[in-house]
């Protein structure tokens, strides 16, 4: 078989090399040419022939077994989003995903839940993190700045982007690896692959970050944002998915209960209620 790159390989090469040896229980070295492990070190320690392995990242075999994964899961202390990722790598589903080819059309209802929730901001955002849709206190939030368009391209090529997210660094890492766990396998998605390009290109960030094949589905920290009105606030997230709309997501963002951004949420609701009055 000819050599040839495959995202199976991609992601493991890139796995491999941000692992160190002491990761592992493995000594450094002080000669060490290859960043992060050598290919005979994960084949040794996922108890694989170093041809084998190797095979595996050339994309010459492109089939593991479960047992195979999980081992080179281990060795490569991969959580469950990447776990899940590297297995969905190894057995792409057979046909395209519908997510692929989301809607973008919002359902009424959804649209009506969102009204109805006048503590908690929402969005309706696809695969891609466009913004399809979003209720009252979304757009007080983020203005025109979030309020429609794609919050991956207003993140890495709006200059504002910066000020707007107190820690930006790590909104775009946890960005760019939901963008990595929506691609998962469904690598023939014209229009996702469109717009990693377009970042590739634009932002040496994230080509920095898309090379590591970071993956995250879900997060577990709050989003740390800064309003020119009432200054920072610091927003729990959390998403769900949308059954009617394959790769729609319904995005919510909320204040602890008795904090200062909980009363920084009430100005802002009170602005955008006069404003539409």
């Amino acid at each position: 078989m000819s050599r040839m790159r495959t995202p199976l390989g991609d992601f493991l090469r890139a796995r491999r090399q941000i692992v160190s040896p002491g990761q592992v229980g493995l000594p450094s070295g002080a000669h060490r040419r290859t960043p992060g492990l050598r290919r005979e070190e994960v084949a040794f320690l996922a108890k694989v022939s170093t041809d084998y392995y190797t095979k595996l990242e050339q994309g010459i075999e492109r089939r593991p077994s479960d047992q195979v994964l999980d081992a080179l899961a281990r060795v490569l202390r991969l959580d469950g989003d990447a776990t899940g990722h590297l297995r969905a790598l190894a057995h792409p589903p057979q046909s395209r995903s519908e997510a692929a080819d989301p809607d973008h059309d919002v359902n009424p209802q959804v649209l009506r839940l969102m009204d109805q929730w006048h503590d908690v901001a929402a969005a309706v955002v696809n695969h891609r993190t466009d913004v399809l849709a979003c209720n009252a206190l979304w757009d007080a939030i983020t203005g025109d700045f979030g309020r429609t368009g794609n919050l991956l391209r207003i993140l890495f090529l709006d200059p504002r982007a910066r000020e707007r997210w107190v820690e930006w660094d790590t909104e775009a890492g946890a960005m760019v690896a939901h963008l990595r766990a929506s691609l998962g396998a469904n690598h023939d998605d014209p229009s996702l692959n469109a717009l990693v390009a377009e970042l590739s290109e634009a932002s040496e960030d994230f080509r920095r970050m898309w090379g590591r094949h970071d993956v995250r589905l879900k997060r577990r920290d709050p989003v740390l944002l800064r309003h020119h009105l009432v200054g920072d606030l610091t927003l729990w997230h959390e998403s769900f998915p949308i059954d009617s709309a394959p790769g729609q997501r319904l995005w919510t963002a909320q204040a602890e209960p008795g904090s200062p951004t909980e009363v920084a949420l009430g100005v802002l609701r009170t602005l955008a209620h006069a404003k539409a009055g």
